[in-house]
């Protein structure tokens, strides 16, 4: 009889991890055309005036940009692990998932209404949208140990972070309709990014609540109990119970690095590509297909690599091709020099950087997914919500400070100089995580019993 069941019940989770998966898909839309590709070039070149005269005129948008980004993560870490220690307890994820979810669309959609010289208001929705869609993944990722046994979750995650890239360039290539001529002149058709994105979002993440379940806790409470207290409560409980988490904790500390890096790149590639390489838009295009294309197969890939290797062996094979990546980006011109004496070849900077984004590409869709997977195994789950809060509370904390800190170097030395701190980033994160010990992590989190 059971057997005779098996084949359903598999399906039906399946179809869940597919409508978690589509989460993914849907969101990549705004960190990608926002954050990424389309939306930091108007801000950072059109919304806030250049400065003609100076050898950068773009700096002053570059740290503005930085220091809203760094705001919206500050606001994460506020509320992150107390939101998450709420859905715990009162098993009301898909809720708290689908607010940040429309938080997300209407502030994305709202960026219509920034015009050129609009710096405050475009600082406050690209802080207010981000607070939104970084809450929302925090949300999406706490349902990660309810889909599966800890020995899929790397799989888990790696087809969602590999899923998402697709999306990514679906909501691109819809955003490259309204051109690649970043000029007032083409002001009016930019600005509709906007709509286009929030659209996408909104319908690409039907599936998610049409397929994903509330996790069935054994905990719960009655409707007249003060929520925010009780998560505050549980929150300090989880903290005095560190000791007992002690390789998740080392490794928070690593991924605080780590992200301070990620952030930095994700919200700078491009801007870099533009100020620095003098990428055009055909390079631009070339480059994001090939760091989507890269990120997918990324994650896809160590997902199956970590399920073999380990969580944390995986986590820092990924950081030593970041370190390659960055070591090779900083030499971009030297590495040119070398190609094209070696192979007799006449390459540009621009085309040799491009195809060096392809290993940033892989490293961003590794990194982030087997970050993921490494703090669900570490999780009881009766504290996904705490654990991925405080996931978040690190990335976050640590996406603040990074992107403070570059958006103020990078007006004392040149765009260049300046990420030099992201490959310092992840040379810390690496040197950490060698004093984690998976084993350890996975038995605390298998031996953690709730007290009543």
């Amino acid at each position: 009889m059971s057997q005779d069941k098996n084949p359903e019940a598999k399906k039906k989770k399946n179809r869940e991890i597919f409508g978690w998966c589509m989460f993914d898909f849907a969101n990549s839309s705004y960190t990608t055309v926002i954050i990424s590709v389309v939306y930091c070039e108007i801000f950072t070149r059109l919304v806030v005036p250049a400065d003609i005269g100076s050898d950068n005129p773009y700096r002053m948008g570059n740290s503005l940009w930085a220091w809203a980004l760094a705001a919206s993560y500050l606001f994460v870490v506020a509320t992150g692990p107390i939101f998450g220690a709420i859905t715990d307890y009162s098993s009301k994820k898909k809720l708290f998932l689908f607010l940040s979810y429309i938080g997300c669309v209407v502030a994305t959609f709202a960026l219509y209404f920034v015009e050129p010289g609009m710096v405050l208001l475009g600082m406050v929705l690209v802080a207010l949208s981000n607070f939104f869609f970084a809450s929302g993944e925090n949300f999406a990722s706490s349902f990660l140990p309810s889909l599966g046994s800890k020995e899929d979750l790397g799989k888990i995650s790696g087809y969602a972070w590999g899923i998402g890239y697709f999306g990514g360039i679906g909501s691109v290539a819809l955003a490259t309709t309204l051109g690649d001529d970043y000029t007032l002149d083409n002001f009016q058709n930019l600005k509709l990014v906007g709509p286009y994105t929030a659209i996408f979002f909104l319908v690409a993440a039907i599936p998610t609540f049409l397929f994903l379940k509330e996790p069935h806790l054994p905990l719960g409470v009655s409707h007249s109990v003060n929520y925010f207290k009780i998560g505050k409560d549980r929150v300090v409980q989880t903290l005095k119970d560190a000791r007992n988490f002690k390789d998740l904790m080392i490794y928070l500390v690593s991924l605080f690095f780590t992200m301070a890096a990620l952030a930095i790149v994700i919200s700078f590639a491009f801007i870099y590509g533009s100020q620095e390489i003098h990428i055009e838009a055909e390079h631009k295009r070339i480059m994001f297909i090939f760091i989507q294309i890269f990120a997918a197969v990324g994650a896809l890939a160590f997902g199956v690599i970590q399920d073999s290797i380990g969580a944390k062996k995986t986590f820092n094979l990924t950081l030593v091709l970041w370190l390659v990546t960055c070591g090779l980006i900083y030499y971009v011109h030297d590495v040119t020099n070398l190609i094209n004496m070696v192979l007799g070849k006449n390459w540009t900077v621009q085309w040799v950087f491009v195809f060096i984004s392809s290993l940033a590409g892989m490293g961003l869709g590794s990194t982030q997914s087997a970050s993921r997977a490494l703090v669900g195994i570490f999780s009881p789950e009766s504290k996904s919500g705490e654990f991925f809060g405080m996931w978040g509370l690190s990335g976050k904390i640590a996406g603040a400070a990074g992107l403070f800190l570059f958006g103020y170097i990078q007006t004392l030395v040149t765009l260049r100089n300046a990420f030099l701190v992201v490959a310092f980033f992840y040379f810390l994160s690496l040197l950490i995580n060698l004093f984690v010990n998976e084993e350890r992590g996975v038995g605390a989190a298998q031996a953690f019993q709730e007290k009543p």
